[in-house]
């Protein structure tokens, strides 16, 4: 049975897309271990869904957050994965920062192993507002250390195809972050909760409530809406739920207005039930870096597995599927005048032709889908192999 480490740099706690990942290649026959990083209150050998974890304990953890530090930290981390690791047969490098780590194994201390390189985002520019220099850097980094991997799997087809431009590697296979298919009871956690009338639209914003995700600029349509309204029935409602830096400034906007709402995090076993309980799913990402530009983010595909039709940025790889597929709008542009027209013209359109459309999404777009290809790629894996 061949032996995968999982590596990423995180505690792989909310890690979903890495979970869904390790649970189909254990079901595919291979022995696999995701490798973490420890934090306080976290098993340091754990079991996740049946998946063996181990996140390891470092001890410059409590160590300054000063970037030469950070660096020692990284070393000691890489320095134990490969005195633990070295001799596994498959390193599956998770983001740009895990790639060295294989590619040391590989150059090393086991010429035999393969790399996987599962780029998350389009790694070289996932930042907003990202110097050109730091992306000059990475890119260098990425394209030395590229040459290196046996397979490579991409997020969507703009970056998989960047990929082949900037590197000239085969395309990436492609695995998109999609939910397991699930057929949906409509919940109404929401309306209930918060007493919202059956005649009020609600919107619903899942996920990180940070900067670059076009949160402002809804808080900010949301009051105008509040303020265009003469009557509370019929209007659009907005939910915010997750967490982030943004969640004060939600609430406080959840006290003045009432068309906005905050709900806190929940966990992704009932996360379905809640997404459910709104009528459109809000992805305004900000085209503040070619990864956000190029996404095809995994709350978008969680919407649509709860059967809501969605209202996204007008970027690329999301515009696409929305108007392919005829499953919502596009924002003509990210400000409050582009997404109170969105909305407005959101709720004129035929919910029976949308939920039809929305049905035939969910049988290409779900993870037991996107599971065919990541074991295909380990199969062509090892027939390189051969």
């Amino acid at each position: 049975m061949k032996k995968i480490a999982m590596l990423v740099l995180n505690n792989f706690k909310n890690d979903s897309r890495v979970l869904k990942e390790a649970i189909s290649l254990k079901k595919g026959g291979y022995d696999v271990k995701v490798v973490a990083l420890w934090e306080d209150e976290l098993k340091e050998f754990d079991e996740v869904n049946g998946v063996s974890v181990y996140r390891i304990k470092l001890k410059t953890k409590n160590w300054s957050k000063n970037k030469l530090v950070q660096l020692i930290k990284y070393f000691e981390f890489v320095f134990k994965v490969i005195k633990n690791y070295k001799n596994y047969d498959i390193f599956h490098c998770n983001d740009l920062n895990t790639l060295p780590i294989g590619v040391m194994i590989k150059k090393f201390f086991n010429n035999k192993a393969k790399i996987v390189y599962d780029a998350h985002e389009y790694e070289i520019n996932d930042t907003p507002y990202e110097s050109k220099l730091n992306i000059k850097l990475k890119y260098f980094f990425e394209k030395f250390l590229i040459k290196y991997t046996d397979k490579v799997i991409a997020v969507s087809d703009a970056i998989a195809n960047e990929y082949i431009r900037l590197y000239g590697i085969e395309k990436p296979a492609l695995v998109l972050n999609t939910p397991p298919f699930q057929q949906i009871e409509k919940k109404d956690i929401f309306r209930e909760k918060f007493n919202i009338p059956k005649e009020n639209t609600i919107f619903l914003y899942q996920g990180g409530l940070s900067s670059g995700r076009g949160i402002e600029i809804l808080l900010e349509t949301f009051k105008q809406l509040h303020q265009s309204l003469i009557t509370n029935h019929q209007k659009p409602v907005i939910i915010f739920m997750g967490y982030g830096e943004l969640e004060k400034e939600i609430k406080k906007a959840s006290e003045e207005y009432n068309n906005i709402y905050y709900h806190q995090a929940v966990s992704p076993n009932i996360l379905l039930d809640y997404t459910s309980s709104a009528d459109f799913g809000i992805s305004t990402i900000e085209d503040s870096c070619l990864s956000y530009r190029y996404c095809l983010p995994n709350k978008m595909f969680e919407y649509l597995m709860a059967e809501m039709p969605v209202i996204v940025s007008n970027l690329y790889e999301m515009k696409r599927l929305v108007e392919r597929y005829k499953i919502g709008i596009v924002a003509k542009e990210n400000t409050p005048q582009g997404l109170k027209e969105a909305i407005q013209e959101a709720m004129k359109l035929d919910k029976k032709e949308l939920q039809k459309n929305i049905q035939k999404v969910k049988e290409i777009y779900n993870w037991e889908q996107q599971e065919k290809v990541l074991l295909e790629v380990y199969k062509g894996l090892f027939k390189c192999a051969e």
